[in-house]
């Protein structure tokens, strides 16, 4: 059974880190695009990051460039967000997914073929 599961989100103080986790089942990331998105109460999902599988070759959006860092450990098939200086607008459901082929850019949900359950992140204090 192919699934997704992210895990480490939580509540944090402004200027905070987290780490979040992707663990995959059933397919092996090595061959597999995974991007992160997040969803705010009332606002489209965004992409905010994405590590490809061909070079390992890392991409982010500019709300959290600087800040955030993508990594991949194959062993483990999993992959990893590292959130760092942590803002209030951070504030989401986090999201990581898999994509076989980008077509349209790495931000483009609908590029994705499988997703996790989500994680909640609350930035607070």
């Amino acid at each position: 059974q192919v699934q997704l599961v992210e895990s480490g989100g939580g509540l944090v103080q402004p200027g905070g880190s987290l780490t979040l986790s992707c663990a995959a089942s059933g397919f092996t990331l090595d061959d597999y695009a995974i991007g992160w998105f997040r969803q705010a109460p009332g606002k489209e999902r965004e992409g905010v990051s994405c590590i490809k599988s061909s070079d390992g070759s890392t991409y982010y959006a500019d709300s959290v460039k600087g800040r955030f860092t993508m990594s991949r450990d194959n062993a483990k098939n999993t992959r990893y967000l590292q959130m760092n200086k942590l803002k209030a607008e951070d504030t989401a459901v986090y999201y990581c997914a898999a994509a076989r082929r980008l077509l349209y850019g790495w931000s483009t949900y609908t590029e994705y073929d499988y997703w996790g359950q989500g994680t909640q992140v609350t930035v607070s204090s």
